[in-house]
């Protein structure tokens, strides 16, 4: 191809070429929107340590199981050569009915820029066990130690202990102590010795103050369980295997939820001895989130940069080729770069102040940089202010996605075929051989 030939073809394909250039300079900007998003990953796993670092001296979160009533008994095994050899073992029992009926009051921790929310939680837990069912465990009566029997209640965390926690059996009175005789079935737990016998219902009370973060369980261990939690927080998440019986009525005053759990919704029995069932699978309870989370919502913010990018660079060659003004590539660099500063603003601010006021300053920060830019690069206010005009609508816009969560797929979608309809039909009078559709004139 002579040189005459090259620069026919360049002239003819200008705005293709520019188009191409365009296209690849969108997918280069879209390298600071990946390091933003490692940046806000970063972030987000700093608060979660911070998190960490407050609730290792608080108290982290707690599931509450039991109580259960815990009996050795004494298995004789005989060997082949007629010795036998008597082994202690243990066996378990649930509770018939329990009840548990708190208070949750949430507290919110500063730690550095960080907020961390933990709690403390007041529960009355009472119910009783019904008489000892051990047929069907082929324990005979006579090798039940009952003397030894214990109540014991597993907790994750012991440093959540507010006061010295007693347990009325019956009528007598009974001091916890940590630490479990068996810890085949929790792990992490108190204990206490009870009288107990194999005819008679037992029954239990204790008031049980602790401290918590971010999440209070609860393991369904009576026959019946009944759980009633209330709070002043308004953004729970009802979590794990069961979920209230009703619609928990959450307002902006707090919460209150009932949950209501009978033995069969579970997978283990009322009673059984030697097996390790995992009952913590069948635990339920409430997590405190976090009222906003900025960095969820940057983070989905930063997954539309390619729309912010493309839209502005598509607007800019539009002008371009209708002004009749040639824009350097290094000048869309810029614009794109102000763009991403746009997610980093809202990253850095949104850390001191609410998400929604974070994202107007950054918003409005960004749509007064470039419109002030595009007015040196095409040397009209008219131009300028329909950029700033097109960025406020889809900063507006994507505000709004970032405000809904069920709906935010489809109006999105709604958005952005507008966007393209309307890019379409702007589009129709360019030739794309170098030329301005002119409409043919009317005699």
């Amino acid at each position: 191809m002579d040189i005459t030939s090259a620069s026919h073809f360049l002239s003819s394909n200008r705005l293709t070429i520019k188009g191409i250039i365009v296209a690849c300079l969108i997918l280069v900007m879209l390298i600071p929107a990946l390091f933003i998003m490692n940046l806000v990953n970063e972030r987000a796993d700093r608060q979660e340590t911070v998190a960490k670092e407050v609730s290792a001296k608080w108290a982290t979160q707690q599931t509450v199981t039991g109580p259960i009533l815990v009996i050795p008994y004494r298995e004789s095994v005989q060997s082949e050569d007629g010795k036998t050899t008597v082994y202690k073992k243990y066996a378990y029992f649930l509770p018939d009915q329990l009840k548990i009926n708190g208070v949750l009051q949430p507290e919110i921790r500063h730690r550095s820029i960080y907020n961390i929310v933990v709690y403390r939680a007041d529960m009355q837990i009472e119910g009783y066990f019904g008489p000892l069912q051990t047929e069907g465990l082929h324990i005979a009566p006579g090798d039940l130690n009952l003397q030894e029997a214990f109540v014991c209640i597993g907790l994750n965390d012991f440093r959540g202990i507010e006061d010295q926690l007693s347990l009325l059996w019956n009528d007598s009175s009974h001091i916890f102590n940590a630490g479990m005789p068996d810890d085949r079935i929790i792990k992490n737990g108190l204990h206490t010795p009870v009288a107990s016998d194999l005819t008679g219902s037992n029954t239990f009370k204790l008031q049980l103050h602790l401290r918590g973060s971010e999440n209070l369980s609860f393991t369904p261990v009576g026959k019946t369980t009944n759980v009633n939690i209330n709070s002043t927080w308004v953004n729970p998440s009802f979590d794990g295997s069961f979920l209230p019986v009703t619609t928990p009525q959450v307002t902006e005053n707090g919460f209150n939820a009932e949950w209501k759990v009978q033995h069969l919704n579970r997978n283990y029995p009322q009673s059984w001895k030697d097996s390790n069932y995992d009952i913590a699978d069948s635990r339920f309870g409430i997590t405190l989130l976090q009222p906003v989370d900025s960095y969820s919502k940057t983070m989905r913010s930063v997954k539309y940069a390619i729309l912010f990018i493309a839209l502005t660079f598509g607007l800019y060659f539009f002008i371009e080729i209708l002004q009749k003004r040639t824009v350097h590539p290094i000048q869309y660099v810029l614009v794109g770069l102000a763009l991403s500063i746009f997610y980093t603003l809202l990253l850095s601010i949104s850390e001191y102040l609410r998400f929604n006021i974070a994202y107007s300053i950054a918003a409005a920060a960004t749509v007064a940089l470039i419109t002030l830019y595009t007015k040196s690069v095409f040397y009209k206010w008219k131009i300028a202010m329909l950029f700033g005009i097109m960025l406020t609508t889809l900063y507006t816009f994507i505000f709004i996605l970032l405000q809904l969560q069920d709906g935010a797929l489809l109006f999105g979608s709604i958005g952005l075929f507008i966007v393209l309809a309307a890019v379409m039909y702007y589009s129709r009078k360019i030739n794309w051989y170098g030329q301005v559709n002119q409409p043919a004139s009317v005699n």
